[in-house]
């Protein structure tokens, strides 16, 4: 097995044991956050139903980069939108799910972004 497998099936085993402890729910959906090397999406999910409620990421219509310096800006500038994407759905409170990826850096920029734009987590 060479060192890129080995990273790939920790991460995915990562990704298994927080699904374990985290649903989403149609009172409270769970914001699920995807990190590429170039973008970052998040999508909020209820897992009920299994549909999304509502998603954005650095590629959508809506989002403007200009002016913005670096991707931690960004994923902030992302956060916001869906924070106000998700109160015109009626969305307040929702469960973070930061995909198998560390509590910092654009992930952690991210998730302030979504609280300064109102939603609770």
């Amino acid at each position: 097995m060479s060192k890129k497998d080995n990273k790939f099936c920790a991460r995915a085993k990562r990704i298994k044991r927080i699904r374990k402890k985290i649903t989403g729910t149609p009172v409270c959906p769970r914001m699920r956050v995807y990190r590429s090397n170039q973008h970052i999406y998040v999508q909020i999910i209820d897992d009920t139903k299994q549909n999304t409620l509502v998603s954005i990421s650095t590629q959508d219509k809506e989002f403007d980069n200009n002016g913005l310096k670096g991707k931690c800006e960004q994923a902030e500038r992302v956060g916001e939108l869906i924070a106000s994407r998700a109160q015109a759905a009626g969305i307040k409170r929702v469960v973070f799910d930061r995909g198998g990826n560390l509590y910092h850096g654009r992930v952690k920029s991210l998730s302030d972004g979504a609280r300064k734009g109102g939603l609770k987590f």
